[in-house]
Order: structure tokens, then sequence, then C-alpha cells
């Protein structure tokens, strides 16, 4: 009995697949992760007053300071690799992370001032500002931006 020739072919076609998919998966991985992520340190000033410092060495972004005056936090000492998403944070919170290709977007709230990293600017309270290494940024009480109001549940029609 001749073999139809048939089991050939299919077992071709299914090792592409795999080696495809495999290879796209790869690819897909390294072009996730090549970035690396934001690395945000969580401090105080001499002055009290709690402080962020972020770092990110392959966007050439290196000890940007922000300090937040007239604040007080406990537990403000640590520093943050955002490479997983709902990683805590020592004071404020994160209101917003898109980790999907590094570095990502990372938005946090705070004391009621909204910090927002991301790789072509920083957003501080809904305004750009440049990426500048070594530079420190205090922020007052009277920068916090107008408080957007929370939309409000839409009821279910039938």
């Amino acid at each position: 009995m001749q073999p139809s020739g048939f089991a050939k072919p299919v077992l071709v076609g299914l090792l592409l697949a795999v080696a495809i998919y495999a290879g796209g998966f790869a690819l897909d991985q390294h072009l996730r992760t090549r970035r690396a992520p934001w690395q945000v340190a969580f401090t105080t000033e001499p002055s009290g007053a709690p402080a962020l410092l972020v770092n990110h060495p392959k966007l050439n972004i290196a000890n940007l300071k922000i300090v937040f005056l007239g604040e007080t936090a406990t537990n403000v000492r640590g520093t943050v690799v955002f490479d997983l998403p709902q990683k805590p944070v020592p004071f404020g919170k994160v209101k917003f992370e898109d980790l999907t290709y590094l570095p990502g977007t990372v938005t946090f709230d705070f004391f009621g001032h909204e910090i927002e990293l991301l790789p072509r600017t920083l957003y501080i309270n809904r305004k750009a500002h440049p990426w500048i290494s070594n530079e420190t940024i205090p922020l007052s009480a009277a920068d916090k931006p107008v408080a957007l109001p929370e939309p409000k549940p839409k009821a279910w029609k039938r």
C-alpha cells in the first residue's frame, strides 16, 4: 500500500506555522521590552516635603525631581520600576498605566497634582513640560489643576 503523500505537506505546514508563531512572539516580546521601564524613586526633601525622582536611562532622562511643597506623607521611601501593571506606590495613587510597550504611560495623582510620564514629554497638571535631566520642579497647592467632574453612570435603557 502506497502512502497518500498527504501527511508530509500537513506536517511541514504545521512546523512552519509553529516557527512563524514562535518567531513573531519573540519579536513582539523584544519590541515590548527593549526600551526599559520607568524608574521612579519616592523620597523626601530635607524640609520633609515628599518628592519624586524620575529616571529612564534609555531615554536619557536622569534625576528629574518633582517636589510637592507644603505636603506631608508617611512611608515615602522606595523605588518603583514600572515594568508590570498595578505596582503599589509609597504615596499618591496610580490613575492610569499602559505598559504594553515599555516605557509606556503612567499617570499619577499626588496630593491633587496630576503627573503623567510619557516617552515624548512629561505632563504636570495637564500641561506639557519637556524632559530636562537634573531639573527640580517645585509644585505648591496653587499649582493644582481644577478638579474635573466625575462622570455620572448612565442608566441602562431597555
